[in-house]
């Protein structure tokens, strides 16, 4: 069968390799980024450390930052870093940077979608909790892509296939059955999709009656279950490593000062031994190339690391911008925010507002946060009012912790509570919310 040649137009969208430097570098937290810049001074020739007492090179890098990014000359020219403790820098152990998000972000890569898929995928993975669960309704995260909900599940449906199996659920019942999904002729799928109320109430009794099985069986199934993950995004090293704040905010009036938090992190530049030999022009042809080829990674490298230190300041200002009464102190506060709210006002792409979040850590006068705590979605009450959910869950966060463990209250009474607070709302939600805050139903909370 003789061969046949055809010709075939598409469209793909391919990023630069600055672009995808940039968005790389983005992602990395103050710790992975240093380590990110120490890896690249033993692989880069051309790039070098600028060495504490160059003052030339100083003065152009101090003015570098005063041009481009909001921070006040006492933070500019101090040594120490409070965050690092008494010791010394270089005596500090270096954790595995190997972090979740990292590890799911490659494993999509290898699904073969494309790149609008990619991007969505990589949307929801920045959108999971601690506990490995998905924080945001996924028909907002369609919306953002202006798609429809069913239109985006399959791509929930593949990452939550993904190591850790469940990675991305919904809720409890979701990330079991996940699990159990490769024997669904089993007890143990059979426990959890169709008596999982009876299950997590401990009514084995009527387990047993309407499953059709003896104790035996049945205890079998339960210990399967229990040996599952109910939480797969814990037991990485994210959440064990140091807390680093990326920036810093301080109060000057009635204005805000963001500073990076750079202390430790070593200042870059091309090196000037090479630089010297290039105008010197005593350089062979396979040389010049290498250098010229090394000189250009350098300089993106430089550019990428000045650009993240733009980003998440310009991130931050949005912030502070658009939830002024947390920052004025009301910290049971925050309105509806979300991550195309920033990208719209800074004018930058949503998964560029994803990486400057995830992961990265302020220092504020009322603490230490991630900056995606500020990210909330809306809710409209029974009055017509929208309110932002982290309100609500404030709220009712307070009244389980303040309830009688020996009587505590169950959901109806929840939303009775809440309704004094002025919050007129579902059970059902009442219900979500207490779910997805890790407090169990009132007959698992009580205490002797």
């Amino acid at each position: 069968m003789p061969n046949s040649l055809r010709q075939i137009q598409s469209q793909k969208l391919k990023l630069a390799p600055r672009q995808v430097l940039h968005a790389k570098l983005l992602q990395l937290n103050a710790l992975n980024l240093e380590h990110a810049i120490i890896e690249e001074l033993e692989q880069n020739p051309l790039l070098e450390q600028v060495e504490t007492g160059d003052s030339e090179q100083d003065e152009i890098n101090d003015d570098t930052r005063i041009d481009d990014i909001d921070v006040s000359l006492e933070d500019m020219y101090s040594d120490e870093s409070a965050y690092y403790f008494s010791e010394q820098k270089s005596e500090m152990p270096l954790p595995d940077r190997h972090s979740l998000l990292e590890n799911l972000i490659q494993q999509i890569a290898d699904l073969g979608m494309s790149e609008k898929e990619n991007e969505i995928a990589e949307e929801i993975i920045w959108n999971t909790n601690d506990k490995g669960y998905l924080d945001a309704d996924l028909i907002l995260i369609a919306d953002r892509f202006e798609l429809l909900e069913n239109e985006i599940t399959p791509i929930l449906h593949k990452i939550q296939r993904l190591e850790p199996k469940g990675i991305g659920s919904r809720n409890l019942k979701e990330c079991l059955l996940i699990q159990l999904e490769n024997d669904k002729e089993s007890l143990s799928f059979k426990v959890v999709d169709q008596f999982f109320d009876d299950f997590m109430q401990k009514r084995y009794d009527k387990i047993k009656k309407r499953a059709d099985c003896n104790e035996k069986e049945l205890q079998t199934a339960i210990d399967h279950i229990s040996n599952l993950n109910p939480r797969p995004g814990e037991g990485y090293l994210d959440k064990f490593q140091t807390v680093i704040p990326d920036l810093i905010i301080t109060e000057d009036g009635n204005d805000w000062v963001i500073t990076t938090n750079d202390s430790g992190i070593p200042e870059l530049r091309i090196s000037q031994d090479y630089e010297a030999k290039i105008k010197n022009g005593n350089l062979k042809d396979d040389a010049k190339k290498f250098i010229k080829e090394k000189m250009d990674s350098a300089n993106w490298f430089i550019e990428a690391i000045n650009q993240r230190r733009q980003t998440m300041v310009n991130v931050m200002r949005s912030i502070i911008f658009f939830q002024p009464e947390w920052f004025a102190g009301d910290l049971d506060y925050l309105r509806p925010l979300k991550l195309q709210d920033v990208a719209e006002k800074i004018q930058m792409d949503i998964s560029t507002i994803s990486r400057s979040t995830r992961g990265k850590y302020v220092d504020t006068p009322y603490g230490i946060y991630e900056m995606k705590h500020f990210f909330t979605d809306s809710i409209e009450l029974g009055d017509g009012r929208i309110l932002g959910t982290f309100v609500i869950k404030r709220a009712l966060e307070k009244i389980i912790k303040n309830e009688n463990k020996q009587s505590p209250l169950s959901d109806d009474t929840l939303v009775k509570k809440l309704k004094e607070f002025g919050y007129d709302l579902a059970r059902r939600t009442i219900a979500k919310y207490r779910d997805q805050m890790g407090y169990p139903v009132a007959r698992l909370r009580k205490e002797l």
